[in-house]
């Protein structure tokens, strides 16, 4: 008798072990109007969907089917019928859940905690668009109250913005959150403001004890970097003392750290270029040298920053063109950290300062430079 028990014990123990091993959840369910049809299961790939199976309901409606997921890396699915997503659903291994939909795109779920909060979170989002583009349209039909239609729609987006940070704060241990932090109204994101890199951050930490591997925690994880970054820079710019121009500190061609803010002279041209392009070299010979030439000694000083991977090639340059003001290069080309801190859309790019400060001027030609140098040099 004692041994029946033990053998039943170990088979018991064994399929529980087999199910939390399981790489497989289940969805089953109906969807209503819609017998004998297609239905396209795609699975969410980061940024996409891709599409990994089409099932077939029967005469009723009703439909099943496996998805892949392994244990602890739950998976985002959607259900497509006649080109309307009728369920999205995130499963987890060995999850058994039961849909009920309609052709509509309404749809309700049982079976599993995480999926009943995340189709929360779709039902949520399809409220809030179908509000913006009923606004946006009577925004369109009717000129005449158009600034009173500007104002509902702005208080539309506040008010969802400010109900979905209070979501992902009550949820920050739940999968189901990730997609809010994508979401768009209109063209713009749902979460757009510099501070939202501490939700970023504060979620992604959260849901990485619970889903270490998870690949879409790890994509949060790098998006919250990256906000939190220019978060910062910003924060440090706003409040930059006593200079109002971010500081750059990159070694010459001996190796010498060169720092922009250590410069005395009455006038800085800073200019970013790339030694990779001939005509920008050229640039040093015809422009700036006789520049410097003819200014240095009013108090014109050049710190020149190249944003070149290949330092030799660089300080080859700098040699054979006996360049005689400061040169720096920057080894981490377009990826350099002073490329996003001075906000570069191009090289070349000049900039022109005095006393500390930027002076407002545009230089897009040799004459408006010579014309800004006058004016400043007098």
């Amino acid at each position: 008798m004692k041994q029946r028990f033990l053998t039943a014990a170990a088979a018991v123990l064994a399929l529980t072990a087999a199910a939390s091993c399981s790489k497989s959840a289940r969805v089953s369910g109906v969807i209503e109007g819609a017998s004998d049809r297609d239905v396209i299961v795609s699975l969410l790939n980061i940024n996409k969907l891709q599409v990994v199976d089409t099932i077939r309901t029967d005469a009723d409606g009703k439909f099943g089917c496996r998805l892949d997921v392994t244990n602890g890396n739950p998976e985002f699915y959607y259900f497509d019928c006649g080109g309307r997503k009728v369920a999205s659903v995130v499963v987890d291994a060995g999850d058994r859940i039961r849909v009920e939909a309609d052709t509509l795109g309404d749809f309700t779920l049982t079976g599993s905690a995480e999926a009943e909060l995340y189709s929360k979170v779709e039902k949520d989002y399809r409220d809030f668009t179908a509000s913006m583009d009923g606004i946006s349209a009577m925004m369109a039909s009717d000129p005449e109250h158009y600034s009173e239609h500007s104002r509902d729609l702005t208080n539309c987006y506040v008010n969802y913005y400010r109900d979905r940070v209070r979501f992902i704060l009550a949820n920050s241990h739940s999968i189901a959150v990730v997609p809010v932090f994508y979401q768009q109204a209109g063209s713009l994101p749902v979460f757009a403001q510099q501070t939202d890199a501490m939700h970023f951050k504060n979620v992604s930490d959260s849901l990485a004890i619970t889903y270490p591997d998870s690949r879409y925690v790890k994509a949060l994880r790098s998006d919250a970097e990256k906000r939190m970054n220019e978060f910062q820079i910003s924060t440090r710019l706003q409040t930059a003392q006593p200079v109002d121009f971010p500081d750059i500190v990159l070694p010459d061609i001996n190796g010498q750290k060169r720092k922009l803010s250590d410069i005395d002279s009455k006038v800085v041209l800073l200019h970013f270029w790339s030694n990779s392009i001939p005509e920008q070299r050229q640039f040093n010979l015809e422009v700036l040298k006789p520049v410097y030439q003819m200014y240095y000694g009013k108090g014109l000083e050049i710190y020149q920053v190249a944003l070149d991977a290949d330092k030799g090639s660089w300080a080859s340059t700098v040699r054979s063109q006996n360049i005689p003001w400061i040169s720096v290069c920057d080894i981490d080309a377009s990826a350099s950290r002073y490329a996003t801190l001075y906000m570069l859309d191009r090289i070349p790019k000049t900039f022109i300062m005095k006393d500390g400060k930027f002076v407002d001027v545009k230089i897009e030609s040799v004459g408006q430079l010579i014309s800004a140098l006058d004016s400043l040099l007098k």
